[in-house]
């Protein structure tokens, strides 16, 4: 078995790739029986010298290889007919924009991968920049604040080299007696909170956030079931929030009431109510400040987050009166960064993470028969059709929807 590490071509560039050269030399040391050859490229994080001194072969092309290995989308040009081809392709949503390039998929007899959908037995992600995303959102919206208060500044987080470097600049930072609320215990709750941990700010419990206060900066790290409330009055477990959803209403405002930052790193399912509306931002009992919303859903469970930004532009104000963009140095404005592509912003630690998380789950399924059927339910495409799994998206393929 054969595969390609291709080169990135999507426009704005993206350093990230599937393997570092490490985690390449891990992976042929597990699988001998396979081999890897790397795209030349010279926009990805690790230099084609590195690859080559770790033993990889460098070339321009790819196309006798049978998997090729991407993160973000291929542009159509750029497919290689009857390939396995692995990358984020934005398409299980029926995204508009990349209808062509699922029909190009099938016209050209790809079968499609898509990280997405790459899932264990329980339905779960095994694989994805979460993480990377939760690191950057934290640092990006403690940037934020330092801009909007002039507090003190920081360097963008696309300057620096990794994960230790953007913990070394938070820790000559010095923060009032601020409360910080996070929403989501994924992943990307997770990276949020190790960056939230590395500065030493304490975390407290639901009901000492909301009652007490605090001589120091603290946070709170919350659930579903601690901001969203049955509209019948019953208490049950998580599994009914997600199975029922309609069934229940926001209880985020206890926490707008006392809070100066906003974190948002949850997953917001269809059907889920709002986690705060415009009309909650109106309310004189709101108190959030900014919110860093790494979750990125626009116009949805945010109120506040009415369009992405850039790595290059990340922070906007959000007037909560008008319901306009507005200035963030606008002493009415809540400060909102809503970056939606976040990890490229850490490119080596989030390629590295990928890889490890790459190699466990997906690579021995090339050679174990796909016993926990990774690659079956992951395919979106087979010999110019979709699969079962993935019919649904006909009618969007055919331009019905």
């Amino acid at each position: 078995m054969k595969f390609g590490i291709i080169k990135e071509r999507k426009n704005p560039p993206d350093r990230r790739v599937v393997f570092s050269p490490v985690g390449l030399k891990n992976a042929k040391s597990k699988f001998p029986e396979a081999s890897f050859v790397v795209e030349s490229s010279d926009i990805r994080i690790f230099k084609d010298s590195e690859y080559k001194k770790a033993g990889f072969e460098i070339s321009n092309d790819i196309s006798d290889c049978d998997v090729l290995l991407g993160v973000k989308e291929v542009p159509i040009s750029a497919l290689v007919p009857n390939k396995k081809y692995f990358f984020f392709s934005h398409t299980i949503k029926k995204q508009p924009y990349n209808r062509d390039l699922l029909r190009a998929i099938l016209e050209k007899n790809i079968e499609l991968y898509d990280h997405e959908v790459i899932v264990g037995p329980r339905g779960f992600r095994l694989i994805g920049f979460g993480k990377y995303a939760g690191i950057v959102g934290a640092y990006n919206g403690f940037r934020a604040w330092g801009l909007k208060h002039g507090e003190y500044t920081l360097p963008k987080a696309h300057t620096l080299v990794d994960q230790k470097a953007l913990e070394l600049e938070l820790s000559r930072i010095s923060l009032p007696n601020i409360k910080i609320v996070l929403t989501g215990k994924g992943k990307v709750g997770g990276g949020a909170k190790e960056i939230l941990d590395a500065m030493k700010i304490k975390e407290v419990s639901v009901d000492k956030y909301l009652h007490k206060t605090f001589e120091e900066p603290v946070y709170v790290q919350i659930d579903v079931l601690d901001y969203n409330k049955r509209k019948d009055g019953r208490v049950l477990d998580k599994n009914d929030f997600y199975k029922n959803p309609e069934e229940y209403a926001s209880d985020f405002m206890q926490f707008a009431r006392v809070s100066d930052i906003y974190i948002a790193g949850h997953f917001y399912g269809d059907g889920a109510p709002f986690i705060f509306t415009r009309n909650d931002a109106k309310s004189k009992d709101f108190k959030i400040k900014l919110v860093a919303d790494i979750s990125c859903d626009i116009d949805g469970p945010v109120a506040s987050t009415i369009r992405p930004s850039t790595i290059a532009d990340p922070i906007y104000g959000y007037h909560p009166e008008t319901e306009k963009e507005v200035d963030y140095k606008d002493p009415k404005a809540i400060v909102v960064m809503a970056v939606d592509n976040l990890p490229c912003e850490l490119p080596k630690d989030a390629s590295e993470g990928f890889g490890e998380m790459f190699l466990e789950h997906v690579i021995p399924a090339f050679f174990n028969g796909d016993e926990d059927e990774v690659l079956e339910k992951a395919r979106i495409t087979q010999g110019g059709k979709l699969t079962e799994r993935f019919d649904y998206l006909q009618d969007y393929v055919d331009g019905k929807e």
